[in-house]
Formats: structure tokens, C-alpha cells, sequence
């Protein structure tokens, strides 16, 4: 595992934090997008399980060292983060970084990193299949006729931050285009499979069950989509 610069489309400069499988660099890769607390060791976690489980995994750093401590400051970052340049240029600058090598790529992010997986989805060319996990941004912004890549979203029924209702919206928008999606929603709460619930103030709470089962769509869904590598 290490801090590894790519480059973007635009050709400037981003960094990330980068784990190789032991099958090394010819694995199918994994961008997997951050939550709005930052490039956080939990994060880094979910890299390293992707790693763990044959995929190489990168997760670009959208707020260029800097970590949302507290509820407040994580909100600063996010409302101060350029969504589209994020998707655009970082998550895509990550997808062709893995792609040199890796013959296919998908992105895989978590509440602002959901959001950012489906606006991914359209901004992003290369992209080979999506996984986003609570988490969807204006629907207005999604032109789900650019979607080509098969779509996975696990979506919370009690979230505070993204209301269900929206996921049927979002629903249909996919279905009228043709895209290739399964929704799944869970009787738990936003952020469920975040074992480190930062969130706690906010009424947040880890749900193991909804995790585990979550996470083993979203490994049957990659290996479907990008290949089934050797365990590390």
C-alpha cells in the first residue's frame, strides 16, 4: 500500500492512496470514493479489503490532504468540493490510471462517494461497472443516457440525508434509458456499513447484518462485471 500521483484528463496532478493484490498489477482494479469525512483510515479500509479480495484498489484524494475531523468540518470540505471536476477529472484520472494495466475498472464509493459513483457513471467512459452505497447527487445532473456501465445501489430506508423517495426517481430515470441496475434497500440507517460510525451524533448507526450482505452483492457484482480474481 502506498500514496501514488496520477494524472487527470486535464493533465494535472492528483494524488491517492493505492494497494496492489498479490496478483499485481494486471488485476481487475477498483476506484473506490470517500465518504465526506476525507481519505480516513476507513476508507483506506475498504481498499485494503478490495485488496484483499484480488482487486487493486485506488482512492483518489478529493480533498488534497485534508480530513474532515468533526460533522462540521466534513461538511465544509464536501460544500467546497467541485462535484463534476471530482467525477470528471480525479475519478476519472483513477480509471484510466488502473486501466494501463488492468483490463477492466469500476468505481465503488459511499454516501458523497455514492453520489459521485453515479455522476461517474456518466462522466467517466471507461468506467466498467459502479457500486454506490447510500449516497446519489441532484437527479437532474445524472443524464442516464450516457450510462453504459452496469450500475449496483445499496440505498438505506431510514436515511436523514437521502430520502428514499428519491431512489424510485432515480429509478425510473435509469429504467426509461435502458441502463443496467439493481437497486437494493436496506431497513437501516445512512452510512450502515461504516464500522467506524463517525456519525453517531447524527443518529447514524452500523448495521453488520445490511453490511455483510451488501458487501457480498457488491463482490458478486464485480466479479460478474470485471472478472473473479485469486484472493490475495
Amino acid at each position: 500500500m502506498s500514496q501514488i500521483t496520477f494524472k487527470r484528463p486535464d493533465g494535472k496532478d492528483c494524488s491517492g492512496f493505492y494497494v496492489e493484490p498479490a496478483a499485481g498489477t494486471r488485476a481487475p482494479g477498483i476506484v473506490v470514493i470517500q465518504e465526506w469525512w476525507g481519505l480516513n483510515d476507513q476508507i483506506k479500509g475498504v481498499a485494503n479489503r478490495l485488496a484483499a479480495r484480488g482487486y487493486r484498489a485506488l482512492v483518489p484524494d478529493l480533498y488534497r490532504g485534508q480530513v474532515g475531523l468533526d460533522v462540521k468540518e466534513a461538511e465544509h470540505l464536501m460544500g467546497s468540493l467541485n462535484f463534476g471536476d471530482a467525477a470528471g477529472q480525479d475519478v476519472r484520472g483513477a480509471v484510466q490510471y488502473l486501466k494501463t494495466s488492468s483490463a477492466k475498472v469500476g468505481v465503488s464509493g459511499f454516501c458523497m462517494g455514492g453520489a459521485l459513483t453515479l455522476l461517474s457513471a456518466v462522466f467517466v467512459p471507461e468506467l466498467d461497472a459502479g457500486v454506490a452505497w447510500y449516497g446519489f447527487p441532484p437527479l437532474d445532473y445524472i443524464d442516464a443516457s450516457k450510462i453504459t456501465a452496469p450500475l449496483m445501489g445499496h440505498f438505506s430506508i431510514e436515511d436523514g440525508f437521502f430520502p428514499i423517495q428519491q431512489v424510485d426517481v432515480l429509478e425510473e430515470k435509469l429504467k426509461t434509458a435502458g441502463v443496467n441496475y439493481k437497486f437494493y434497500r436496506y431497513h437501516a440507517t445512512h452510512a450502515f456499513a461504516n464500522e467506524e460510525n463517525p456519525g453517531l451524533k447524527l443518529g447514524l448507526k452500523y448495521d453488520s447484518a445490511a453490511a455483510e450482505t451488501a458487501w457480498q452483492r457488491t463482490l458478486e457484482f464485480f466479479a460478474q462485471h470485471l472478472g473473479a480474481p485469486p484472493h490475495a
